[in-house]
């Protein structure tokens, strides 16, 4: 097996009140904290991590702006809210980070609330483009397991949506389609395309399940973003799914046969589709979601998939970290994802407000007692 990748973390976040109550406050955190980050509303906002192979060190990388985010939020009174929406509410209306910014003004005017949401991307780093556009393939085509492991958006404007990731069912995916990309030069010349026809207003606008990400977008090229993850605030899940879709790609990259381009016996044209179809469908029902094997199109459950997978990614793997990572998808498995979870106690009647509250409450709670395990003298904690 090749030695791991490096990998790095876009977190997103809605920030509010012990109540559940979403409260906007990212440009004063942004303007007060270094590596806060702005998005177009301001009820949310990001952190990132930097690029690492190690998973203990991502683990740290992970949780210490989060701990100096909930000092200054404390101070005021607000607290860091899970779920992937607006689960309170209000998605009636756009409040501005930067009202003074003319790309803020496009993205409200053109989707609204709509990107009003919550998430993590997972950035796998990868040099040869052949690598890259392999591994894109692959994701894309499995992507659709990774919402299903993560799904936390369930309600919207105190609501239960009707799905289990409500965020990826409104999310404007731009342009509407995304090939599954040949080669690099397949890429390049989409790209341009897109630019010079205005369905892409710059590089960054490029919003599907994965994509080739770098610095220099579309000739540089270091990375896989993969995109569709909901918010998922347990660290350790985090780092699970992380690991299940790093091995993966170091299967891929251990024998080709793991590639769509080579190993199925649908078009790529066929793939684009089946691999928006089974987005969609891990959108509404997640684990319980019936979805397409992109292999030949056979009709399997999104747990089966999984578990299967994850029997032969063990036996694979061996004894070893990132066997070891995978061990919390299990009860993962066995008793639902975050979405699952919610949905299970509203029925047993517990209100969204109070599950949001709760949830932002055991939050907090995991994030100390990680805290108080990797830094027992108290030195790591920033509070």
């Amino acid at each position: 097996m090749r030695a791991q990748l490096t990998k790095g973390f876009e977190v997103e976040l809605f920030t509010g009140r012990p109540d559940g109550t979403v409260v906007g406050c990212s440009a004063a955190a942004a303007a007060a904290l270094a590596g806060v980050v702005t998005e177009p509303d301001q009820r949310n906002l990001e952190y990132i991590t930097p690029p690492d192979a190690d998973y203990n060190r991502q683990l740290l990388h992970l949780l210490k702006p989060r701990q100096a985010l909930r000092q200054w939020l404390h101070q005021r009174g607000l607290t860091l809210l899970p779920g992937s929406t607006l689960s309170l509410g209000d998605s009636h209306n756009f409040e501005r980070s930067d009202p003074k910014n003319s790309y803020h003004d496009f993205i409200e005017q053109s989707y609204g609330t709509r990107v009003v949401t919550a998430s993590v991307h997972i950035n796998l780093g990868l040099n040869a483009p052949a690598e890259i556009f392999a591994a894109c393939r692959l994701l894309r085509c499995e992507a659709a397991l990774l919402l299903a492991l993560s799904a936390s958006s369930p309600f919207l404007d105190g609501q239960v949506s009707g799905a289990h990731s409500q965020r990826w069912l409104q999310f404007p995916l731009t342009p509407t389609q995304v090939p599954l990309f040949r080669d690099h030069g397949h890429y390049i010349a989409w790209m341009e395309a897109q630019l010079t026809a205005g369905t892409m207003r710059n590089v960054r606008h490029l919003w599907s399940s994965v994509r080739p990400n770098g610095n220099g977008r579309p000739h540089d090229l270091n990375r896989v973003e993969l995109r569709i993850c909901d918010l998922i605030t347990d660290p350790i899940q985090l780092l699970a799914i992380t690991a299940y879709a790093e091995l993966r790609l170091l299967q891929l990259l251990d024998h080709g046969g793991h590639d769509p381009l080579k190993a199925s016996s649908l078009s790529l044209e066929q793939l684009e589709a089946l691999a928006d179809a089974n987005d969609r469908a891990a959108a509404k029902a997640s684990l319980g979601a019936q979805l397409h094997h992109w292999t030949n199109g056979e009709e399997l459950s999104a747990r089966h998939w999984l578990e299967t997978q994850l029997q032969q990614l063990s036996s694979w793997a061996g004894a070893g970290e990132l066997h070891d990572r995978l061990q919390p998808l299990g009860s993962l498995l066995a008793e639902g994802n975050q979405a699952m979870v919610w949905l299970a106690r509203h029925r047993a009647g517990e209100s969204i407000g109070t599950l949001i509250s709760k949830g932002a409450a055991a939050m907090e709670a995991q994030e100390l007692d990680l805290v108080s395990k990797l830094w027992p003298d108290g030195a790591g904690s920033l509070g």
